[in-house]
C-alpha cells in the first residue's frame, strides 16, 4: 500500500503577531487542490511581515504551476486572502475535419492528453504543432481551431476543428545564375517539380522544406559530377502566394568554371605494396572532366582491391590539388595503414518475420574479421537488394575494447507477398490476362515461391516455381519449375501444341559480375489440331525432350534495368538425349554493350546467335529456333527462316544470328513522363534445316541477310509499360512475312 506524501506546508507562526505581520493565509476557490498545497508554493508565510514584493513573487509562482487559470491576493487586516480559479482537467481530446492525417498521427504530435491539466498556453502550442505537421505534408492553408466543451466537476473535452485545405503546390521553380545548363535541365535534376495536370500520381509538386534541402544537395551533385568543382547554391527561397495555395521557389547558384582531372597518382605507404597494382582500378583519368562521384567510387574500388590483396587495415584519402588558373583538379590517393579494428559482433534488430541468418548471409564481412568500410557498404547494398525491407540502417559503435567495433543493423520490414492481376496486349499474343500469387520471403527464410496463370487467345499457361537462394547454407541458388502450356501455332505452322514439363536448376556467383547456372529440363510436347494442309515435315503426336544445360552471365552494366554504360555477356548450352525422343546440342550466346553518347542518350550494340546440332535422326520442330517479333523487329515471329513452299508453314532453323544497334534518347518531355524514343537497325538471318525434302513439298532455306530499320516509343505509364515499334524491312526474301507495327502493353494491379 502506498502512502501519499503531503505537499510541503508553509510554517505557521506560533508566537505573537505584530501589526504588520500576516496572521493567516486563507485560500478560497480551490476544489481539487488542497489549501496547504497552494500555501506551499507561496514565498510568504503566516508570521512574516507583509511584503508586496514577496506577495508578487508568490503570485507568479502560483501561475507558473499551470494549475490555475486565475489567482488574486488581497490583504484584509492580518489575513492574506488567496482566491484561485483552477484549470480544468481534460476528459477527452478529439479531432474533427482531418482526412489526410489520421487521429493516431495527430494524437502522437500533441502534448495534451486526457487527465492532464488544461491550459491555454499548451493548447496554443498544440495548435502550432498540428499546423506544422500539415505544413510538412504540403498543406500550408490548413487551419486549426480549438473548441472547449465544459463538463461537470471542472472537466472539459478538447476538440481540434481542422480545415485541411488543398495541398500547397509549387507553381514555379526559378533558377538564377546558371549559364552552362538550362533551367529545364536543372529542374530535371531536383526532386521538387512544378505542378502540372499529369502529376496526379506524384506528390513531388507539393512544397516540402526538407525536399528543398535535398534539392540543394542534388544540384551540388549534378554540377560536381560535370566538372564544376567551385559550384555552390547561394540560396533557396520559397515564397508563398497571398492565396496560400502555391509557392514560388528560387534557387540562386554560382556555377564557377569547369575543371578537368589533373595528374592522378597513388601514394602507397604500405609495406610491400606497389602502387602500379592499383592503377587498373582507378576510374579517374587525367584530362577527363572532373567528377566527384568517380572519386568516391575509386576510393571504394581501391579499398576493396587492397582487401583482396590481403591489406585489411587501410585508410584511403584523396588529396585534392585544385588549380584555378589551369582549371584542373589533381588527385593523389593516399593509402595509409588504418587503425586495427575487428568486428566484435553484428547485432540485428527490426526483423519480425525474416530470420537473422537471411540478413547475415548477405554480409561481406563476418564477426572476427578486420573491419572494412567498403565491404560494409557493399553488405548494405546486398541487404537492400533482397527487397524485403523498406529501410536498412547500418551503423557501428565502440566494442568492448578500443580495437573492436560492434555493427548494428536496423531494418524495417515490408510486405513480400503479392497477389497481382495482369492485363495487356501484344502483337504476338493478342489480349493477355494473368493472375500471379507470389511470396518472396517464404516463412522468413528468403525463399521465393510463385504460382501463375495466364491466358490469351493464342496461349494458356499455368506454372509453379520455387527458389531457395542459399541451398545447403551456401551461396548456391536452387529451385524447380513446373508448367503446363498450350499454344496456338496454326497461323505460323498449322498446328497446336500442349507442353507439360519441369526443370531443376542451380546457380552460383563466381564473382561480383559473373554468375553460372546449371539446369535439368524435361518437357513433353503433344502436337494436336494439325491442319489438313499442314507440312509433312511436322512430327505428329508426343515428343519427349530430356536435357541438361548450363548458362554463364557476365554483367558489367551500371544498372540492370536502365543501363547507360557497360556490357553484359551471356552464353549457354543444352544437351538433350538423357532419355526422350530428341538428341541435340543447343548453343546460344549474346553480348550487348552500352555507350553514353550524351546526357540521357545511350547507344547500344549487340549480337545474339545460336546453333542447334541434331545428334539423332530428326530434330523436332519445337526444338528449332524461331525469330521475329521482339527479337527481330520488322518481321513476324517465324516470319523468316526455312519454310515449306507448298503449305507456307514455318519450319524453324538450326542456326541464327541477329545484330542490333539502337539509340535511346529523350523526346524533350519531362522525365516523370517516362517517355523515350528509339532508333534501331537490325541485321541477321535464320537458316539451316537438315530435312530430307519431299518432292511435293520443297523447302526454301536461305541464309541471305535480312536488314530492318525503324523507330519506336516506350512509355513507363502509370498503367504499365507501353512500347510501340515501327520496323521497315530494307533487305528481305520474297517468302518472308513482315510486320510493320508492333505494340506491347501490360500492367499489374
Amino acid at each position: 500500500m502506498q502512502i501519499p506524501i503531503p505537499a510541503p506546508v508553509a510554517p505557521r507562526a506560533t508566537g505573537p503577531v505584530g501589526p504588520d505581520a500576516i496572521g493567516e493565509i486563507r485560500v478560497e476557490g480551490n476544489q481539487r487542490i488542497e489549501a496547504d498545497t497552494v500555501r506551499s508554493y507561496m514565498q510568504i508565510a503566516p508570521g512574516d511581515r507583509y511584503d508586496a514584493d514577496r506577495v508578487n513573487r508568490s503570485l507568479k509562482t502560483l501561475f507558473a504551476t499551470g494549475l490555475f487559470a486565475d489567482v488574486t491576493m488581497q490583504r484584509t487586516g492580518n489575513v492574506l486572502l488567496v482566491r484561485v480559479v483552477e484549470n480544468p482537467i481534460i476528459n477527452r481530446i478529439a479531432f474533427e475535419g482531418n482526412k489526410k492525417l489520421s487521429d493516431e498521427a495527430l494524437t502522437a504530435e500533441v502534448q495534451l492528453k486526457p487527465r492532464i491539466v488544461y491550459t491555454r498556453t499548451k493548447v496554443q502550442s498544440d495548435v502550432q504543432r498540428i499546423v506544422q505537421l500539415y505544413r510538412r505534408s504540403g498543406r500550408f492553408a490548413a487551419t486549426v481551431e480549438p473548441k472547449v466543451i465544459q463538463l461537470p466537476q471542472n472537466r472539459v473535452d478538447l476538440v481540434f476543428e481542422i480545415y485541411e485545405g488543398d495541398a500547397t503546390t509549387v507553381s514555379r521553380i526559378n533558377i538564377v545564375g546558371n549559364r552552362e545548363f538550362s533551367d529545364g535541365k536543372l529542374r530535371e535534376a531536383i526532386a521538387t517539380k512544378e505542378s502540372r495536370w499529369y502529376r496526379i500520381f506524384s506528390s513531388n509538386d507539393s512544397y516540402d522544406p526538407d525536399r528543398i534541402t535535398f534539392d540543394r544537395e542534388q544540384l551540388r551533385r549534378f554540377y560536381l559530377s560535370r566538372g564544376f568543382a567551385d559550384f555552390r547554391v547561394v540560396s533557396a527561397v520559397a515564397e508563398l502566394t497571398p492565396e496560400h495555395d502555391s509557392f514560388y521557389i528560387t534557387f540562386t547558384v554560382e556555377e564557377g568554371q569547369e575543371y578537368k582531372f589533373g595528374k592522378v597518382e597513388v601514394d602507397a605507404q604500405l609495406k610491400d605494396l606497389n602502387a602500379d597494382q592499383l592503377r587498373a582500378v582507378l576510374r579517374t583519368k587525367q584530362g577527363d572532366v572532373y567528377n566527384a562521384e568517380l572519386v568516391d567510387k575509386t576510393i571504394e574500388d581501391i579499398t576493396f582491391e587492397l582487401g583482396r590483396l590481403g591489406y585489411a587495415f587501410v585508410e584511403v584519402r584523396p588529396r585534392v590539388d585544385r588549380d584555378p588558373d589551369k582549371r584542373t583538379v589533381g588527385i593523389v590517393y593516399e593509402i595509409k595503414e588504418g587503425p586495427r579494428v575487428y568486428v566484435e559482433r553484428i547485432d540485428i534488430s527490426g526483423n519480425v518475420r525474416t530470420l537473422d541468418k537471411v540478413i547475415r548471409r548477405e554480409f561481406r564481412i563476418a564477426e572476427g574479421d578486420a573491419f572494412n568500410a567498403a565491404k560494409l557498404r557493399r553488405s548494405r547494398t546486398r541487404i537492400r537488394g533482397l527487397g524485403f525491407f523498406e529501410k536498412v540502417d547500418i551503423n557501428q559503435r565502440q566494442g568492448s575494447a578500443p580495437d573492436k567495433t560492434v555493427i548494428t543493423v536496423d531494418v524495417t520490414e515490408k510486405s513480400t507477398g503479392e497477389l497481382s492481376l495482369g492485363a495487356g496486349y501484344s502483337t504476338s499474343d493478342s489480349v493477355l490476362a494473368d493472375i500471379q500469387i507470389r511470396e518472396r520471403n517464404l516463412l522468413g527464410r528468403g525463399q521465393d515461391i510463385r504460382l501463375g496463370f495466364s491466358v490469351s487467345p493464342r496461349r494458356q499457361q499455368i506454372d509453379l516455381s520455387f527458389t531457395e537462394p542459399y541451398f545447403l547454407d551456401r551461396e548456391l541458388a536452387a529451385g524447380f519449375d513446373i508448367f503446363h502450356r498450350r499454344q496456338d501455332l496454326e497461323d505460323r505452322s498449322s498446328y497446336n501444341v500442349n507442353s507439360t514439363g519441369g526443370a531443376l536448376r542451380m546457380g552460383y556467383p563466381v564473382s561480383e559480375a559473373m554468375f553460372v547456372n546449371l539446369n535439368y529440363r524435361i518437357r513433353n510436347d503433344n502436337i494436336t489440331d494439325v491442319q489438313s494442309d499442314a507440312t509433312p515435315y511436322l512430327r505428329r503426336g508426343s515428343v519427349l525432350t530430356s536435357s541438361v544445360g548450363y548458362g554463364i552471365t557476365y554483367d558489367k552494366r551500371d544498372d540492370k534495368i536502365e543501363p547507360t554504360s557497360g556490357y553484359v555477356i551471356r552464353a549457354g548450352q543444352d544437351f538433350a538425349g538423357l532419355g526422350g525422343d530428341n538428341r541435340y546440342i543447343r548453343t546460344t550466346g549474346s553480348i550487348v554493350h552500352y555507350f553514353p553518347v550524351a546526357d540521357e542518350v545511350v547507344f547500344s550494340a549487340g549480337l545474339d546467335a545460336g546453333i542447334v546440332k541434331d545428334l539423332g535422326k530428326r530434330l523436332d520442330i519445337n526444338s528449332r529456333f524461331f525469330i521475329g517479333g521482339d527479337s527481330f523487329r520488322g518481321f513476324e515471329v517465324g516470319g523468316i527462316g526455312p519454310r515449306d513452299q507448298t503449305s507456307d508453314d514455318a519450319l524453324g532453323g538450326e542456326m541464327y544470328y541477329v545484330g542490333t544497334a539502337e539509340v535511346i534518347f529523350p523526346l524533350g518531355l519531362p522525365n516523370e513522363f517516362g517517355i523515350k524514343g528509339r532508333l534501331f537497325t537490325q541485321a541477321g538471318s535464320l537458316f539451316d534445316i537438315h530435312e530430307k525434302e519431299i518432292a511435293s513439298n520443297p523447302i526454301v532455306d536461305s541464309s541471305a541477310l535480312r536488314l530492318t530499320a525503324g523507330f519506336g516509343i516506350s512509355w513507363t505509364s502509370p498503367f504499365g509499360p507501353i512500347r510501340v515499334d515501327l520496323g521497315f524491312p530494307l533487305m528481305k526474301e520474297k517468302e518472308d512475312e513482315t510486320e510493320l507495327f508492333r505494340f506491347n502493353f501490360g500492367t499489374r494491379f
